[in-house]
């Protein structure tokens, strides 16, 4: 195979230059971050066959986040542990017992969840190589580490209401705020799907809002759209904020919102803020999506 691809969807360039560790969070944490460790990527003899299989990621039109994941987990994989813990330099050089010593591994240092989610990446991989050259897959006998399911932190009434405080006023933050904070009540979406909201005030065809009838289109995992409602009062709030956006100078960008900042908020290694958290003194806004479900 060849041993240098450009995967221009993903960034990643070569066989060993995949971005460092992007997790999207899905179980939200209250005011605790998770900071994962930088990875070792520099997987030698076994980085060609790793951007082979980005190459046939990215040629099924998987989401860019969905390539960067399984070819990270096989990157690290590699690295971290073949090269460093045997002197493996083939992948059907690899069995059964690689796979459960970095899994135990990964399990000591890291949650159930992410855990299990290398595995699941790992797994398509391997699973790829011995379709592609016929190579046993060590995984086929094993299965994934259970997971723990933990309790999904919410935002109490109090907390809601000093969020709420904390966006009164007429300021174009205070407005954006409240808009976001009552989207994410009525709805639930996450994160990326909130940053990736457009408007085109002009071209209702290329706007993701129609406000008339309190609905938005969001875009899910792999970019695929949807549809969710928005309750009076999160379309009376969204209002407010696109009227003081308009004599904003970058309201002509199709971004609803400052997508930056809060696509920054849905990384999993992200120390930044959240938008209130500071004024509120609480935990991070993300929380409101799993208390739209809870007060539903």
């Amino acid at each position: 195979m060849s041993s240098s691809f450009d995967f221009p969807k993903t960034g990643i360039t070569g066989a060993v230059s995949v971005p460092g560790p992007w997790v999207e969070n899905k179980t939200l944490v209250l005011r605790r971050q998770s900071v994962h460790r930088a990875k070792q990527l520099e997987a030698g003899p076994f980085a060609a066959d790793v951007a082979s299989f980005g190459l046939h990621l990215a040629a099924e039109n998987k989401a860019a986040g969905t390539v960067r994941t399984y070819t990270e987990a096989a990157l690290w994989f590699a690295a971290a542990h073949l090269l460093r813990e045997t002197d493996k330099t083939r992948w059907d050089q690899v069995g059964a017992q690689d796979v459960q010593r970095w899994t135990v591994r990964l399990l000591a240092a890291y949650s159930d969840a992410y855990a299990r989610n290398q595995f699941r990446a790992l797994q398509q991989f391997f699973r790829w190589l011995a379709a592609e050259d016929g190579i046993p897959d060590p995984m086929t006998r094993l299965g994934p580490p259970k997971e723990t399911r933990k309790p999904v932190p919410c935002f109490t009434s109090m907390e809601l209401s000093r969020l709420r405080k904390a966006c009164r006023g007429s300021s174009f933050d205070e407005r954006r705020d409240a808009a976001v904070i009552s989207v994410f009540l009525a709805t639930g979406i996450r994160l990326a799907e909130m940053a990736g909201i457009r408007y085109h005030p002009a071209d209702p065809y290329r706007s993701d809002v129609d406000l008339m009838a309190r609905e938005i289109t969001v875009r899910g995992k792999g970019g695929r759209p949807r549809m969710v409602k928005l309750s009076h009062e999160a379309a009376r709030r969204l209002d407010r904020y696109l009227r003081v956006r308009s004599g904003h100078r970058l309201a002509w960008r199709p971004e609803l919102l400052d997508s930056a900042a809060i696509r920054a908020r849905s990384t999993r290694n992200s120390p930044t803020p959240s938008i209130t958290d500071m004024s509120a003194g609480i935990c991070s806004v993300p929380a409101a999506r799993h208390s739209s479900f809870r007060s539903s």
